[in-house]
Formats: C-alpha cells, sequence, structure tokens
C-alpha cells in the first residue's frame, strides 16, 4: 500500500468519491510479469488489465511497479465495468526494439487504450514508456514507425506525471476523445529523430494539456481536424518543430479547427514557434485562435502561418480551395528569433486569412545588429500596443 500513496493523492486531487478502503489493486507481479526487462511480460499485462477492467467493486488499480518490463503490441480494450479505473506507473514499460517485432500485429502502435472511459494513467514522476526507437530512425524512409502510447475513444481521461522517452515516432496520440486532461509529463528524443512528435491530438474536444517538458525530433504539440476547445499552457518546448495548428487538409479534405488557447510557452531553440500550416486544395475552416504570452529563445521561425505546407517553394499550382484561418490572436509574444523573418504570414492567395491580430509583440533578431522583419502575404492584420517587426 505505501506504493500506492502516490494514487490516492490523485484520487485526492481529482475528486474522485472512493474511500481507501474501496481500492483493489491488480499489481502485474501477481499475474506473472517477470519485470527483468528480458522476459516478454505482455501476456501478464494483459491479464492484470483484464482483472482491472472487469472489476466492478470499488475502484480498481493496475499497478506497474519500479522495475523494466518488456513489452510487445498491445490494446488495453474497454469499455471497463467500473466508472473509473487507475493506471499506475511507477517502473519502465520497454518496448521491443527491433521492427521485426510488428510484423503479426497492429502496425499503427505500440500501446492502446481504447474505449476506456474515466482512465487514470499516473504515477509518481519515476514511471516511463520508453519505445526504443532509434532502429526505426534509422529506417524511417523505408518503414513507417509506430506510434508509442494511443488513446482511442477515451472520454474523461487523466494522464499525469509520468515520462515517454524515444518513440519510434509520435510518443502521445488522442484521437476521437473528450475531456482529457494532461499535467506533468516530460517527453523527450534526440533532436534529430524524425517524426517523433510529442503529443497529436485528432479528432477530440476539451483537452487541456499543460506543466509539461517536451524535446523532440518534431512537433512538441500538434493539433489535427476536428479538433475544438484544446487548451494548452505553462509549455516548456524545445529541441523540436514547436506547437502547430496542423497540418491540415491534406488531399483536398474538408478542415474544421476552432477554439484553439496556447499560453504561457517557452520555445528554446526550436524551428518554429506558433505555428499554423494548411495544405492547398482543401476546405473548411481553423478559426478562433490564441497565442498568448509566448517567450521565444532563438527560435527560426517564431510566427507562421504556412497555407502552402507541403508544396515545393516556387513550383507549385495556386489551387482554388483553401483553409479559411480567421480570427487568430498573437498577443505578449517576445523573444528572439535566429533568422530574419521573424513573422511570417504566408496565406492563400484564394482564401486569404481574415481577422489576424497582433497585440504587444516583440521579437528581435539573435544577431547583433540585425533588424527583424515581418513578411506578410495575403492576411488582414490588425495591430495594438507595441509591435516589433512592423
Amino acid at each position: 500500500m505505501q506504493q500506492l500513496l502516490p494514487a490516492l493523492l490523485l484520487l485526492i486531487l481529482t475528486h474522485l468519491p472512493v474511500a481507501i478502503k474501496d481500492l483493489v489493486a491488480f499489481d502485474v507481479k501477481d499475474y506473472g510479469a517477470a519485470g527483468d526487462g528480458i522476459t516478454d511480460d505482455t501476456q501478464a499485462f494483459a491479464d492484470a488489465w483484464e482483472a482491472t477492467c472487469g472489476n466492478a467493486a470499488g475502484l480498481p488499480i493496475m499497478f506497474i511497479p519500479g522495475e523494466k518490463f518488456l513489452v510487445s503490441p498491445i490494446i488495453f480494450k474497454g469499455p471497463c465495468k467500473p466508472s473509473n479505473v487507475l493506471v499506475q506507473v511507477e517502473g519502465t514499460l520497454a518496448a521491443p526494439d527491433s521492427p521485426s517485432t510488428w510484423n503479426r500485429t497492429d502496425a499503427s502502435l505500440w500501446i492502446q487504450f481504447k474505449s476506456v472511459d474515466g482512465l487514470r494513467l499516473t504515477g509518481s514522476g519515476s514511471g516511463r514508456f520508453d519505445g526504443r526507437g532509434s532502429n526505426w530512425w534509422r529506417q524511417s524512409c523505408k518503414l513507417d514507425p509506430r506510434k508509442a502510447v494511443k488513446f482511442v475513444q477515451c472520454n474523461d481521461l487523466a494522464v499525469s506525471n509520468l515520462r515517454f522517452i524515444n518513440s519510434p515516432q509520435t510518443h502521445i496520440l488522442i484521437i476521437d476523445s473528450s475531456r482529457v486532461y494532461v499535467t506533468n509529463l516530460n517527453i523527450t528524443a534526440p533532436r534529430t529523430s524524425p517524426n517523433t512528435d510529442g503529443i497529436h491530438i485528432h479528432a477530440s474536444r476539451h483537452v487541456y494539456i499543460q506543466d509539461t517538458i517536451i524535446g523532440t525530433g518534431d512537433d512538441c504539440i500538434s493539433i489535427g481536424d476536428r479538433t475544438s476547445d484544446i487548451v494548452v499552457t505553462r509549455i516548456t518546448c524545445g529541441p523540436g518543430h514547436g506547437i502547430s495548428v496542423g497540418s491540415l487538409g491534406r488531399g483536398g479534405s474538408n478542415v474544421s479547427v476552432e477554439r484553439i488557447q496556447v499560453s504561457y510557452v517557452n520555445f528554446f531553440n526550436t524551428t518554429n514557434g506558433a505555428r499554423i500550416k494548411t495544405w492547398q486544395g482543401a476546405t473548411g475552416y481553423a478559426k478562433s485562435m490564441s497565442f498568448e504570452r509566448i517567450r521565444f529563445n532563438n527560435v527560426q521561425n517564431p510566427i507562421i502561418i504556412d497555407q502552402n505546407y507541403g508544396a515545393k517553394a516556387n513550383n507549385y499550382t495556386i489551387q482554388q480551395n483553401a483553409v479559411h484561418i480567421s480570427n487568430v490572436r498573437y498577443a505578449y509574444c517576445a523573444g528572439t528569433a535566429r533568422t530574419h523573418i521573424a513573422i511570417n504570414l504566408n496565406c492563400s492567395q484564394t482564401v486569404p486569412c481574415t481577422d489576424i491580430q497582433f497585440d504587444n509583440v516583440n521579437i528581435r533578431v539573435t544577431s547583433r545588429g540585425d533588424t527583424p522583419r515581418a513578411y506578410c502575404n495575403n492576411a488582414h492584420v490588425t495591430t495594438s500596443g507595441y509591435i516589433n517587426p512592423p
């Protein structure tokens, strides 16, 4: 019970109406997990999950103690009998380090939670998911690397106090879920690791991400299509490609993205800061977005809207359709850029960006004596307060 104290604290903080006597623990070691980092413990995890998910009395806890567990691709399926399920990770879940392990399994995942409402995935800070992705990165042009941890159709989800490292591709993927709370995570992969996004959100609503440190080889956080009411705050991002809305509209799809709030983010040595990226030929909208209280530190493209994403420079055909980007606010953003173009608004010629607002933005160039510039193409902009570059 001593090791379960972090879980009890989480329950108190989230106001779950459960007494200590109602907690029921299912330790993966009790189901045969070796915890030596060599033996495949996948079946033990599956058996522990079946017992946890099927327990209707009290609050069940699937407990992963402070050892290293080799886990092959697995899906933790719901719906579960209890309204809340807690998975407490104090040790390390390690993926197989050979891509050949995925030959006879679902190629899109390593660990997936599907249709589990009321899931709390947490730890006391020592628990981590190690994707062991280096062998995938070496073959990224030949193979489609796997996402590390996926949450599909998981409503009322909370993920907290965990580390995610070295995923073959995206570390955390949230799909078709609502009321998701992510806090106090640490997500890392080498700067050179391809496509290792920290968190990607797709077709989800009411997602809150806060107090998290992310440094990877791609977007720290990316917000995909059919998303709304997303709040991202108090994030440290770098290295990586920044925080992106998109890419949106690939293949001419119809896009709907709205009510995105990003605030109190520190970007360090990233290629981009606050980025919106869409493909030509799409339809729909991305609107009501704000980037406020942002700090840029040696960022290549601090503020960028790119509506020609994926097109080759000076060698593409202008298409009649485009995602309409509107009502975007940049407020109290400051810091340094390592290129001359500190603000780059490259909007669609046929469907221009409208109602783009700048309020007290001050971005300098890292090189002493250089003057920052703003590039504005097909964007309707208003400003207030001090703006640099003008």
